[in-house]
């Protein structure tokens, strides 16, 4: 990664490459899988690591959409006969403007843009996406406030479908030394190639960096709450039925502990908060934020807390990773990762919402509106 910090320990790292969370630490833990160089996501197969996923999110069935702007536009492909997470080459795989430093609810941020062009993977109408990334401290909790906007910017068309969401994987098994966190140092560094924003919190003595070259962690033991017990059933392909139902082999009480195994439970399904489609807007960003996800690890004493202001959100144990072993620029050897070892809890819109005219008003974007969501991440130590 380029640059450098001294008697630092860096609480959060973005890059422009998708937008992408490269770094969430918390007490020297970072706790989502990333490449320790940018030029990696580039390289390296991976899934989504970190990404801010669009056009849309998840999957549409057949690549199709019917009956938008009064005709039918065929996407790219990428799932089998389905579209998957804006297509081949989705905005995860796109490089955004910024990063930015702004002020965002009275607090620093930064900001990344991203103009999507009519055509795009299939999409109608160009569209220009917003991602903001506003970090600090709240009750010696490590917080990330992260907002999505999407409005309709080019002439093309009278409207189009959207969908945002991160796809950071969070591990919880190994981890480094401690560090005192005292205050908020905010550094842009990088090559021209690859600029990097750091939020840093710092403290007055030499604090240990956690290597990421060390062996990747596993999900093995981590305790999770969800906030609901509905899920989309889903056809073997991912492709929902259309029916919302209760969740066959987690608890069926929202909100109660249940722990992750080696191989078991193994979920990777669309959960709902929100049953009713007719009465999702399409900015939910006035909406209460609700805590969508909890999870822990007792062996760290690491914990992580997300709520969100979206509908639903697709809860992935990381059963299709398969990440191959890599070199940095320096030469210095990257871990292969491979399954479970990372949690995706991706804020969303309903699966295949885009291609179905029930459930399409919560994501179907027109001139003079905007596409909005919120979610916030609390992360802390024992």
């Amino acid at each position: 990664m380029a640059g450098s910090a001294s008697h630092t320990e860096s609480a959060f790292t973005f890059i422009p490459r998708g937008a992408a969370i490269q770094e969430f630490n918390v007490a020297g833990h970072n706790i989502v899988q990333n490449f320790p160089e940018a030029a990696l996501y580039d390289l390296v197969p991976h899934p989504h690591f970190g990404e801010t996923v669009g056009r849309t999110t998840n999957r549409i069935k057949g690549a199709v959409l019917h009956n938008l702007n009064s005709k039918t536009y065929h996407l790219n492909a990428n799932n089998g006969e389905h579209s998957l997470h804006g297509g081949p080459t989705g905005w995860g795989k796109r490089t955004w403007e910024g990063p930015q430093k702004v002020e965002r609810r009275g607090k620093e941020g930064v900001f990344f843009r991203y103009v999507s062009k009519d055509g795009e993977e299939g999409f109608p109408g160009t569209v220009e996406a917003r991602v903001w990334y506003v970090a600090g401290m709240e009750d010696g909790k490590t917080v990330l406030d992260v907002e999505y906007e999407v409005e309709l910017v080019g002439d093309e068309v009278e409207e189009t479908v959207v969908g945002v969401t991160n796809h950071r994987y969070d591990g919880f098994l190994s981890f480094a030394p401690n560090s005192l966190i005292s205050y908020v140092l905010w550094s842009f560094f990088g090559s021209s190639n690859f600029p990097t924003a750091r939020i840093l919190y710092t403290d007055q003595h030499p604090s240990s960096y956690f290597n990421l070259n060390l062996p990747a962690p596993t999900i093995e033991g981590t305790v999770c709450s969800l906030g609901t017990t509905l899920y989309q059933e889903i056809t073997p392909d991912g492709i929902p039925t259309g029916k919302i139902t209760t969740y066959p082999s987690l608890p069926s009480t929202p909100n109660k502990l249940f722990r992750l195994g080696a191989t078991d439970p193994d979920p990777d399904d669309c959960f709902i908060m929100n049953s009713d489609p007719a009465s999702i807007p399409l900015d939910t960003r006035s909406l209460p934020l609700k805590i969508i996800a909890t999870m822990h690890h007792p062996h760290t004493g690491l914990h992580l807390e997300i709520e969100s202001t979206e509908p639903a959100f697709q809860f992935y144990c990381g059963r299709f990773v398969d990440v191959p072993e890599c070199k940095t620029s320096q030469g210095a050897r990257v871990e292969k990762r491979g399954k479970r070892c990372g949690i995706c809890v991706e804020p969303s819109r309903y699966v295949d919402a885009p291609g179905r005219e029930e459930w399409r008003g919560m994501c179907r974007l027109r001139k003079g509106e905007l596409f909005g969501s919120r979610s916030v991440y609390r992360a802390w130590k024992d």
